[in-house]
C-alpha cells in the first residue's frame, strides 16, 4: 500500500512562500492520497490560498486531499509533517527593527537575522514557534517541523537545545550562491554543483565543480571574477578576495553579520517593493480563480525549494540527499561550536535528516563565524527565558552594535514596542 501522511502547512495564507510551497507539493505525484492541512489566522487570505492549493491539485494530478482551517491544534493532530512560514505581522515590526537601530547610529543592512534586529526578531519569534512544538508534542510527538522562518539558525538552535520534536531549517541561500558563481562564470546554473558549509545566510563553498565532470571550477570562477562587473556582489567579493572563498548568498544578508557589514548597503529591505508585489500577486490571483485569467505557467513548476522533497524522501525511504539543511551542528563543522545551528548538506530517509560533514572550514573563514556563535546562543537564552537583562548583553556582545549608550537605547525602545509578543517559552 503506497504511504500517505498528513501535512500541515502554518502560516499558509503568506502569498510569496504559500505559493512556492505550492508549486513543490503539487509538481510530481508522489505525496497522492496525503492530506494537506493549511492553516491561517486570516480567514479570508486563507480561503484563497486554499482555493488555488484545490485548483492547483486537480491541474496537477498530484491527487492530495486539501483542508483549511484556523484551529492549528485540530489540524495538527496526527501530523507527519509541520511546515511553518509565519511572521509576526512581518512588514511593520521588520521596519521599526531597520530603523530603530539607525536613528540611534548603528549601521546595519537589513535587521533581520543579525545585529539588533535580528535580536528582536528572535524575541517575538520563539514564543510563537514554541506554542507550536508544545502543541507538536502532545499532538503529533513524532512529526518533523520543517522550519522556513527567520531568523532560521536561532530558531533551529532553540529548538535543539529546548525539545526533543524532530526538526530541520531550510533555505534556498545555497542555490542564490550557485546562481552567483553561474552568472559570474557565465555557465549554466545546471552545470554547476556547490558545496557549502557554515551558517544560515553566512556559508562557505567550500567547493564548486562541473556537475557531469567533477571539473574543479573554482580556477575558472577565480580567473572570471578579477574582470567582472566590479559593482556586482561588491561586498561578498571583497570578502571573497580577503579569504579566498565565496559566502552566501547575497551582499544585504551576508552583511548582516559583519561590523562592516553596512559597506553592503544601509537601505534595508525594500518594504515598498514587497508591498507592490503582494498588490500585483493578489491580482493575478483573483484572475485565476475567478476564471479571467490562465494559470502563469511558472506556476506549476517547481521552486526549488526542498520542503516538498524532504517531505518525500522521509515518507518513502527514498534516501534523497538535499543540497543545505540547517541543523544542530555536533560536530558536523568540526571547527565551530557543537551547539550552534549550521547549515550543511543532509541527507533524508525514513530514518530522519542525517546531516553530511565536509570537515573543518578553513581556519581563517571558521574564525568569521565564529563572531556570530556568541551571539546567537545568547540571543536564543534572552528570548526563551524572556530575560532583558541577556538582550542587553546580547546587543553588548554583537559584532554590528558599536556604542552600549546605543545599545541600552535600542533595548528599551524595540523591547516596548515587541512587549505583545515577548514571553517565556520554558
Amino acid at each position: 500500500m503506497t504511504n500517505t501522511t498528513k501535512i500541515v502547512f502554518l502560516g499558509a495564507s503568506s502569498a510569496s512562500f504559500g505559493l512556492s510551497m505550492f508549486r513543490d507539493l503539487f509538481a510530481s505525484p508522489v505525496l497522492a492520497g496525503s492530506t494537506l492541512t493549511l492553516v491561517g489566522r486570516n480567514p479570508e487570505t486563507l480561503g484563497r490560498m486554499t482555493e488555488l492549493a484545490k485548483l492547483m491539485n486537480a491541474r496537477s494530478g498530484a491527487g492530495l486531499i486539501i483542508e483549511q482551517t484556523t484551529d492549528r491544534r485540530a489540524a495538527l493532530d496526527g501530523a507527519g509533517f509541520v511546515i511553518n512560514a509565519t511572521a509576526i505581522d512581518r512588514n511593520r515590526l521588520w521596519k521599526q527593527d531597520f530603523e530603530v537601530p539607525k536613528k540611534h547610529g548603528i549601521r546595519h543592512t537589513l535587521g533581520e537575522n543579525g545585529g539588533p534586529g535580528g535580536l528582536f526578531f528572535t524575541l517575538r519569534t520563539l514564543p510563537l514557534v514554541f506554542d507550536f512544538i508544545r502543541d507538536i508534542e502532545e499532538l503529533c510527538p513524532t512529526a518533523l517541523f520543517l522550519n522556513y522562518s527567520n531568523p532560521e539558525s536561532r530558531i533551529i538552535l532553540a529548538l535543539g537545545r529546548y525539545t526533543k520534536v524532530r526538526h530541520i531549517g531550510l533555505c534556498h541561500g545555497i542555490f542564490m550562491g550557485r546562481d552567483a558563481v553561474a552568472y559570474i562564470m557565465q555557465m549554466p546554473r545546471e552545470e554547476i554543483e556547490v558545496w557549502g558549509a557554515g551558517l544560515n545566510h553566512f556559508q562557505c563553498l567550500t567547493e564548486i565543480r562541473h556537475r557531469d565532470t567533477g571539473e574543479d571550477l573554482y580556477p575558472r570562477f577565480r580567473a572570471a571574477e578579477q574582470s567582472f562587473d566590479p559593482d556586482a556582489w561588491r561586498f561578498t567579493r571583497r570578502l571573497y578576495r580577503a579569504f579566498g572563498y565565496w559566502l552566501t548568498c547575497s551582499d544585504d544578508h551576508l552583511g548582516e553579520y559583519l561590523p562592516y557589514g553596512w559597506e553592503a548597503g544601509e537601505k534595508g529591505y525594500d518594504f515598498d517593493q514587497d508591498e507592490r508585489w503582494r498588490g500585483e500577486f493578489l491580482t493575478q490571483l483573483n484572475g485565476v480563480l475567478g476564471g479571467t485569467m490562465p494559470i502563469p505557467q511558472w506556476w506549476t513548476e517547481p521552486s526549488g525549494e526542498r520542503g516538498a522533497a524532504v517531505i518525500a524522501a522521509m515518507l518513502h525511504n527514498q534516501k534523497r540527499f538535499i543540497e543545505s539543511g540547517i541543523v544542530i551542528n555536533r560536530g558536523v563543522i568540526p571547527n565551530l561550536p557543537a551547539e550552534l545551528a549550521v547549515e550543511v548538506p543532509v541527507t533524508v530517509d525514513a530514518a530522519g535528516v542525517h546531516p553530511v560533514s565536509l570537515g573543518p572550514l578553513p581556519d581563517p573563514i571558521a574564525k568569521l563565524m565564529l563572531m556570530q556563535a556568541s551571539v546567537q546562543q545568547l540571543a536564543v537564552e534572552a528570548a526563551v527565558h524572556a530575560s532583558k537583562e541577556l538582550a542587553l548583553q546580547a546587543l553588548l556582545i554583537d559584532p554590528v552594535v558599536n556604542s552600549a549608550v546605543a545599545a541600552e537605547k535600542i533595548l528599551d525602545e524595540l523591547w516596548e514596542i515587541n512587549r505583545p509578543y515577548i514571553r517565556k517559552c520554558v
